[in-house]
């Protein structure tokens, strides 16, 4: 992927940025640098950052459980957060800014302070000619006066603070971001795909798990199970009940949380205290992948039979998302059906 060209900046040097990247901090400090410069924001803080970090890292982490590094300190960091504040997966960024910027836990503390010590620096390694080998073997201040002195980098740091120590952008810079800014979180997420997918070698759909969805709306689908279910009666395939217009829920065969998608085919009617228990378990596959055929074969009769529900089928197919994701269908769910049961 070629990146716009800048008589004022080193675009080889930006494209090798992410070059030989064993964790994920990069990405996300990249990725926070350039919200915040679109924020207006010149000169930034190591806590604005690191907070902008958490809150991009918060959905993989908490709804997905994607795999971010073989040690990943952002990765740990988030789930700490998850456990002090209850806070949800889909929780808002605003409401996870709010709590990790007033946050007096200590381990949060430190675990925030460690993500500073190495990523603001290496970041830039690739515009850095006299910064090489053991010239990174040393404080972070002496670190720092070292590459205050090179040319043409993309931020340079004010004293050591600890978290208030800020980066100040430069001017050229700031106006290529805010220019190119589609291009370059284009490019950032292509670069960050690669990685996870890298990193989560079993897990589909990664590109559709870096962020909440835009809108996820199953109204569609559930009216017509209601449809089916005044005309015949459906019985549910964990626990054989009958569902009832009053009890109705519907169900992601694989969980949301492994397929990222609404795709008609994942989707069934069960009961609302059975979809709750089920959680984001994975449903035995011997014992449940039958039952959850025979629904679907009663429901495509009950479309050729019914004028009605093709039609309310027809139009949940066009509501429904409609993406398709390496690995989804029968196939990739037989594979993780074995991985865990309910």
């Amino acid at each position: 992927m070629h990146l716009p060209y800048s008589e004022e900046i080193e675009i080889q040097s930006l494209g090798r940025l992410f070059d030989n990247t064993s964790e994920c901090y990069k990405f996300f400090w990249f990725q926070a640098l350039v919200t915040k410069v679109l924020e207006g924001k010149e000169t930034i803080t190591y806590e604005e950052l690191i907070n902008e970090m958490i809150a991009d890292a918060w959905y993989m982490v908490t709804e997905y459980h994607l795999n971010l590094g073989p040690k990943d300190t952002l990765e740990r960091l988030v789930n700490d957060v998850s456990e002090l504040s209850g806070m949800k997966p889909c929780e808002k960024k605003e409401t996870i800014l709010d709590f990790v910027n007033h946050c007096t836990d200590k381990s949060v503390i430190q675990r925030k302070r460690t993500l500073t010590y190495n990523v603001p620096y290496r970041l830039q390694a690739p515009f850095m000619e006299n910064v090489k080998g053991k010239a990174w073997n040393v404080s972070e201040s002496s670190l720092i006066s070292a590459i205050n002195r090179e040319k043409r980098l993309m931020y340079y740091f004010t004293a050591l603070k600890g978290m208030q120590t800020a980066i100040q952008m430069q001017p050229e810079w700031t106006e290529y971001i805010f220019k190119n800014q589609e291009v370059l979180r284009g490019w950032l997420k292509y670069n960050m795909i690669i990685y996870l997918q890298r990193r989560n070698p079993s897990v589909p759909g990664i590109a559709d798990k870096l962020q909440p969805p835009l809108e996820r709306k199953l109204d569609k689908v559930q009216k017509y199970w209601r449809l089916l279910l005044t005309l015949e009666q459906v019985h549910e395939i964990y626990g054989n009940e009958i569902v009832t217009e009053r009890d109705i829920s519907i169900d992601h065969f694989v969980p949301w949380s492994y397929v990222a998608h609404d795709e008609f085919w994942n989707l069934h009617p069960t009961t609302k205290s059975i979809n709750s228990s089920k959680s984001n378990y994975l449903p035995d596959w011997n014992r449940y992948f039958s039952k959850l055929c025979r629904l679907e074969y009663f429901s495509y009769m009950m479309m050729n039979r019914y004028g009605r529900v093709k039609d309310a089928f027809e139009l949940c197919s066009r509501c429904t998302s409609r993406r398709k994701h390496a690995g989804s269908g029968a196939g990739y769910m037989r594979e993780k059906m074995k991985v865990r049961g309910w």
